[in-house]
């Protein structure tokens, strides 16, 4: 099937589950890649169709996509009867405060998203209808939204997942082109059960603070038990946030020129 570039319309399909912004390059006609983006928990996906825009690859298209549950109203000091700004979404199928930690879950399961993003919107659009490939696939994750990039790509070595994924294919073209994930681990929920499993082949870079509480060494360690190319960026602050500076966003851009040279 020839490689089309995605219209909006090729998306409306997905709607009410799954909310999408598009940056297209400057001249769209010349895009060769698509650059997949998810928020962290409580955001919403305008700010990286945004980030899309000012990261301006060479031929790449971006889709931000917009988390599968809407916060809760509590969460936001909300009373149920306040009327919801649509702002505030997450990725997870539920929300769990750890008992260790009394903060929310990293890992509260994935099987929405999943089903959502990798069935509907890349196998059912930019696959099935649009002809494209899940090597021709970047992804940008922050926080909660890191750790689906991540083990998106690891639901990718499911015999079951990687079937429906793509179509007709073999296990060399169970990959991404590559992730970078900011403060997010990989989820454990997500790494297929089948104990022959091999490790996923999509390049990962992973950035974090030094202090960081999500992505310490022991999180570090499973990636790598999981993927064969893992790279790990400690920043000197002490937070997981999004990189502010040059110095901080120069390793992220080097991973994505490497990427697209590419040819998988």
């Amino acid at each position: 099937m020839p490689t089309r570039i995605p219209q909006p319309e090729d998306f409306a399909s997905l709607a009410p589950a799954i909310t999408v912004g598009l940056a297209y390059p400057e001249v769209p006609e010349t895009t060769t890649a698509i650059l997949i983006l998810f928020h962290g928990l409580g955001d919403f996906e305008e700010a990286y169709t945004g980030l899309a825009k000012t990261l301006a690859l060479p031929g790449v298209m971006g889709i931000s996509v917009r988390g599968v549950t809407p916060l809760p109203p509590a969460l936001l000091g909300l009373s149920d009867d306040d009327e919801m700004p649509a702002r505030h979404f997450h990725w997870g199928d539920d929300l769990t405060i750890s008992p260790k930690t009394g903060e929310l879950e990293l890992d509260p399961g994935f099987t929405k998203t999943t089903d959502a993003v990798l069935q509907k919107l890349i196998r059912g659009v930019l696959i099935e209808k649009c002809g494209w490939d899940t090597r021709d696939m970047l992804m940008f994750g922050y926080g909660q939204g890191g750790s689906v990039a991540l083990g998106l790509a690891s639901r990718l070595r499911d015999s079951e997942q990687a079937a429906d994924a793509i179509e007709g294919d073999s296990a060399a073209r169970q990959v991404f082109k590559g992730i970078v994930s900011v403060g997010g681990p990989l989820p454990a929920s997500m790494v297929p059960s089948i104990s022959s499993r091999e490790k996923a082949r999509t390049p990962a870079l992973v950035c974090h603070g030094r202090s960081s509480e999500a992505v310490d060494e022991e999180a570090m360690d499973a990636l790598k038990s999981e993927f064969t190319d893992v790279r790990e960026v400690k920043w000197m602050k002490g937070n997981d946030g999004m990189p502010d500076s040059r110095e901080e966003m120069l390793p992220i851009m080097q991973f994505f020129a490497e990427r697209l040279q590419d040819v998988q």
